[in-house]
């Protein structure tokens, strides 16, 4: 496949851009990557704990409500093929250096603590496949830090040809529990829920609230459109067919789950599809899962990393981070100076313990953030003489999607552990001192 240089973002730099090299079905499985982590494994269990039997319906709804973010996403990516993602849209569209700040550094800090986060769970579950005496697992976790720096700095193509290598092993364990427990299709009632009153607007809510994040994947797509071989028309093309392609293995994952294991034993399965497999294939090995677990946790960790060097990239070139961020290696068109530094930090993250508490604030983070793109997008068609992309939307899908972002918000703050949001303010807190700290003086337009 031959290799184009896109264009530099800013006016006037003598300097190629980033490497367009990203096509349709690679940005597909870009993005599918990214919804199909190994919350799904999980996630069917606590699903049915809510919804039982009717788990399916939850997906369905959650999907309606994603795709609408999905939607908005699509068309800024075909307007607006760039690297910075949020950032760089909600620089274009409010014109507010410290709020571009603190979006940018928000969904970089959702990244990061992602990635360190992952680092651990590959470390656990590679000592759980392989016993290797005296060896740590913060150790391992760091080599794998390296390997995936290592692969980011390679070349978007090497990022791009890993991510499908593992999107295939995780979409491939679930059509292996489809595959294994289709012969339970129909024999159980798939509209039984914990509710006496049945299916109600309540519960499909609040099961969509809880699989709503099973779907997302937008910010990393968008950060990559700057990378895509004609980007009008691959961004929309990878994220809506993901969106369609997750929802149907969702859905069938749901229906196979509560077919062969009750929604009731389901709920408090410690693992809820290694327990289907147990019931429908007792043949496979235990280790098998342990193996996916593996490649799903190094798929996110690897597009979550991409992402957040290509913001910070983003984001140097607009000139609010350090100028010396936005370079790029002759060589590997890859921003080295960026993942070099974002290396520095994950491994900090990696070493300074539990952070659940900080990656759950960061996904409240993310909310606020899906809503001002949400509104950004609204904005932006009204706005004269802005370009459009060749993916445009009725201005009423960007409007719902920026309510069911800031409805499903609210929810959490209100209902969930109150330490999250507390952690997310201070979160929001440091980032805003931060701003005050480095004080970016040569802010450029958004072009």
């Amino acid at each position: 496949m031959s290799e184009a240089v896109a264009s530099p973002p800013v006016a006037g730099a003598e300097e190629p851009g980033l490497r367009r090299s990203i096509g349709p079905f690679q940005l597909f499985a870009y993005t599918l990557g990214g919804m199909l982590g190994a919350g799904i494994y999980g996630l069917v269990g606590r699903a049915a704990g809510q919804l039982g039997a009717a788990v399916w319906l939850g997906f369905i709804v959650a999907m309606v409500a994603a795709l609408l973010t999905g939607l908005s996403y699509a068309s800024l990516g075909s307007r607006y093929p760039r690297a910075g993602g949020a950032a760089y849209i909600t620089h274009r569209t409010y014109h507010r250096p410290l709020l571009t700040w603190m979006v940018g550094l928000a969904v970089m800090m959702s990244g990061l603590t992602s990635v360190a986060t992952q680092s651990r769970v590959v470390a656990e579950n590679l000592l759980r496949l392989v016993e290797i005496p005296g060896v740590p697992s913060t150790l391992i976790s760091l080599g794998f830090l390296l390997l995936i720096a290592g692969i980011v700095f390679r070349g978007i193509r090497e990022s791009m040809w890993m991510n499908i290598v593992c999107t295939v092993v995780e979409a491939g364990g679930l059509l292996l529990v489809i595959a294994v427990g289709m012969s339970w299709w129909g024999t159980t009632n798939l509209f039984e829920t914990p509710s006496p009153e049945g299916i109600t607007a309540q519960l499909l809510l609040q099961g969509a609230i809880l699989t709503f994040f099973s779907f997302i994947g937008f910010e990393d797509t968008l950060n990559v459109a700057e990378e895509c071989h004609d980007p009008q028309r691959t961004v929309p093309i990878g994220i809506v067919s993901a969106m369609i392609v997750a929802t149907v293995l969702y859905i069938a994952i749901a229906v196979t789950a509560v077919s062969v294991v009750p929604w009731r034993e389901l709920a408090v399965a410690p693992g809820p599809l290694a327990e289907v497999m147990n019931r429908a294939a007792p043949w496979l090995p235990g280790w098998f899962y342990v193996a996916i677990t593996v490649f799903a946790v190094a798929n996110t960790a690897l597009l979550n990393y991409v992402t957040a060097s290509r913001l910070t990239y983003g984001m140097a070139r607009q000139g609010l981070l350090p100028q010396v961020l936005g370079r790029l290696h002759e060589g590997t068109r890859t921003p080295y100076m960026a993942i070099a530094a974002l290396f520095v930090v994950v491994v900090a993250l990696m070493l300074s313990g539990d952070i659940t508490q900080l990656a759950s604030a960061t996904v409240l983070l993310l909310l606020a953030v899906f809503s001002l793109v949400n509104i950004a997008l609204f904005i932006l068609q009204r706005r004269p003489n802005e370009p459009r992309g060749g993916f445009e939307v009725p201005s009423f899908v960007p409007a719902l999607g920026a309510l069911v972002c800031l409805a499903l918000l609210i929810n959490r703050v209100a209902t969930g552990d109150w330490r999250a949001p507390l952690l997310a303010g201070v979160v929001l807190v440091a980032i805003a001192a931060l701003y005050a700290v480095v004080r970016p003086r040569d802010v450029l337009p958004a072009t």
